[in-house]
C-alpha cells in the first residue's frame, strides 16, 4: 500500500497516457527519502520511450505506472515529449542515477540495499563496485533475474528475509515492472524500482555513454552498439515519436 504522496503528490505531465513526474533528479531523491523516513512504501518507475509505448498497447503496464509513486523520465525522448506539452524546464532523471545516489545516501543513513536481476554474477559485481565507489553502503543480498513468473513468490520472500528498505529490479520491461508491482509489499521494501540494463554498468560489464554522447542525445545509439539486442527498443522509437505528435494534435 502507497503511504506517502496521496495528500501531495508531486506535478506530473501525461505522455502516451503515463503521468510523468516534472520533479528533478535532487527532489526525486529528497521525495524518495521523505518516503523512507515516514515509513510509507510504494514503487517508483522509471519510463523511457520504449516503456511508453509498450504502455500503449499492455493495459497491465499502463495501470502499473499510473500506480506509481514517480514514474520519472528516464530518456531524453520523454524530456523531449514533455516539451511538446509546452513543459520547458524539464530534464532527465534516470534510473542508474537514481539507484547510484541512493547507494551513496545508504552508505551515510544505513538504508538497506538488495540488487535483484541481470545474469548471474551480474548483480554480485555491481555490488562489489558500488561498495568500492560508496563504502559503507549497505547491501543487504543480491540476487540474478533468471527466475520464472512461477518462483516469483519464493524470490520475494528470499528478498524479504534482508528486510531492505531499497529493492533495485534490473529485468527489463515490462517484466522488472509486473514483478515490483505484484511483489513489493511482500518484498517489505519501501522503496522498488526497476532499473534495466543498470547492473551491468554498475558491475563494469558495459560502459556508460559518455558524457558527450549523452548530451547529443544518442546514447540509445552507444547502448545499441554494446548490446544488439537493444534493437528490439530502438525499433519503438520512431512509433513513439509519431504517437506523440498525433496526441498533441
Amino acid at each position: 500500500m502507497v503511504t506517502h504522496g496521496l495528500a501531495n503528490p508531486p506535478p506530473t505531465q501525461h505522455v502516451l497516457g503515463v503521468p510523468i513526474s516534472l520533479l528533478g533528479m535532487q527532489e526525486t531523491l529528497d521525495w524518495i527519502e521523505d518516503v523512507i523516513r515516514e515509513g510509507g512504501s510504494g514503487y517508483v518507475c522509471t519510463v523511457d520511450a520504449s516503456g511508453s509505448v509498450m504502455a500503449s498497447k499492455d493495459p497491465e503496464l499502463a495501470e502499473i505506472y499510473r500506480g506509481a509513486l514517480l514514474a520519472t523520465p528516464d530518456s531524453h525522448g520523454i524530456v523531449w515529449a514533455l516539451k511538446q506539452r509546452g513543459v520547458r524546464e524539464c530534464r532527465r532523471v534516470s534510473g542508474i542515477e537514481i539507484a547510484d545516489k541512493l547507494c551513496a545516501a545508504s552508505s551515510r543513513k544505513g538504508y538497506r540495499v538488495f540488487f535483484l536481476g541481470a545474469a548471474a554474477g551480474v548483480a554480485e559485481q555491481a555490488a562489489e563496485r558500488i561498495l568500492l565507489k560508496h563504502p559503507g553502503c549497505r547491501i543487504v543480498g543480491t540476487r540474478n533475474g533468471f527466475f520464472t513468473p512461477d518462483d516469483d513468490e519464493l524470490v520475494a520472500k528470499e528478498v524479504a528475509a534482508t528486510h531492505p528498505d531499497l529493492l533495485f529490479v534490473a529485468m527489463g520491461i515490462p517484466r522488472q515492472e509486473k514483478f515490483i508491482a505484484r511483489w513489493q509489499a511482500a518484498t517489505g521494501a519501501k522503496i522498488a524500482m526497476g532499473v534495466g540494463g543498470s547492473f551491468d554498468v554498475m558491475s563494469g560489464r558495459l560502459r556508460r555513454a559518455p558524457r558527450w554522447v549523452q548530451a547529443v542525445r544518442c546514447e540509445w545509439l552507444w547502448r545499441l552498439l554494446q548490446d544488439p539486442r537493444k534493437i528490439a527498443k530502438v525499433k519503438l522509437l520512431p512509433k513513439f515519436v509519431l504517437a506523440v505528435l498525433r496526441e498533441g494534435r
